[in-house]
């Protein structure tokens, strides 16, 4: 594993969104990529998992990018590969990236799941001293959180703060995404127009799904070869 980056700029707050439940950080990252025109300054390369890549309008879709829009001085990691089993790994490198960068904050985005799939709720943890209520968000005070972020959270690398939004599928879940888009607002002043915002996290499920399904499909593929090779 192996990150690169062609641009360092200090003093940055982090959004970081990787597949879970709903896809909630990665249609949450991958809406903000869009709506702030966040450039790629470096890629994270994981040796550990397929060499499979997406191509989206002729342009390689990196599996684990890292994206920075100057005006916010924001840095936005976009996933769209498992990471299973290599958590610990990540949440490494993730951590030399939060030192190397000066990063002053970072931001976990994550699913959570719910039996109500009207109006989803906001939850957040964080291991700073103020609270965030003043967002109008839940503390979570009982759960669970693994994956990336659960090894961050015990890395205690920087000032971290995890939203949690309520989603009742393990389908894209654009609903969640926006709701959680709607709190980085207010956190972040980042001045979303919240009117079209529906109609664009659906749209950006619908990228998400295809391009998770081209990964999966070629995954099968590359399978179905070595079987083939080695029978």
């Amino acid at each position: 594993m192996k990150t690169e980056l062609w641009k360092k700029p200090k003093g940055v707050k982090i959004i970081s969104g990787f597949p879970g439940m709903g896809l909630v950080g990665t249609i949450t990252t991958e809406f903000l990529i869009e709506h702030l025109n966040a450039e790629l300054i470096g890629k994270i390369r994981i040796e550990e998992v397929p060499p499979v890549v997406a191509i989206h309008q002729g342009k390689v879709v990196e599996p684990v990018g890292i994206f920075y829009n100057k005006k916010y001085n924001l840095i936005i990691l976009h996933a769209l590969t498992s990471v299973a089993g290599i958590e610990w790994k990540l949440g490494d490198e993730i951590c030399k990236i939060i030192n190397e960068l000066k990063a002053k904050e970072v931001i976990s985005i994550e699913g959570i799941g719910s039996t109500s799939e009207e109006n989803p709720n906001v939850y957040f943890y964080s291991n700073k001293k103020d609270g965030l209520k003043k967002l109008g968000v839940l503390n979570l005070n009982e759960g669970i959180i693994i994956g990336v972020t659960g090894s961050l959270l015990l890395k205690g690398c920087t000032n971290h703060i995890c939203f949690f939004a309520e989603t009742h599928s393990t389908l894209p879940d654009s609903r969640a995404a926006a709701k959680i888009i709607e709190v980085l607002d207010r956190h972040i002043g980042l001045k979303i127009d919240y009117k079209p915002l529906m109609a664009k996290a659906v749209q950006f499920e619908g990228k998400i799904k295809e391009l998770l399904d081209k990964r999966e499909k070629a995954s099968k593929f590359k399978e179905r070869k070595e079987l083939t090779y080695l029978g």
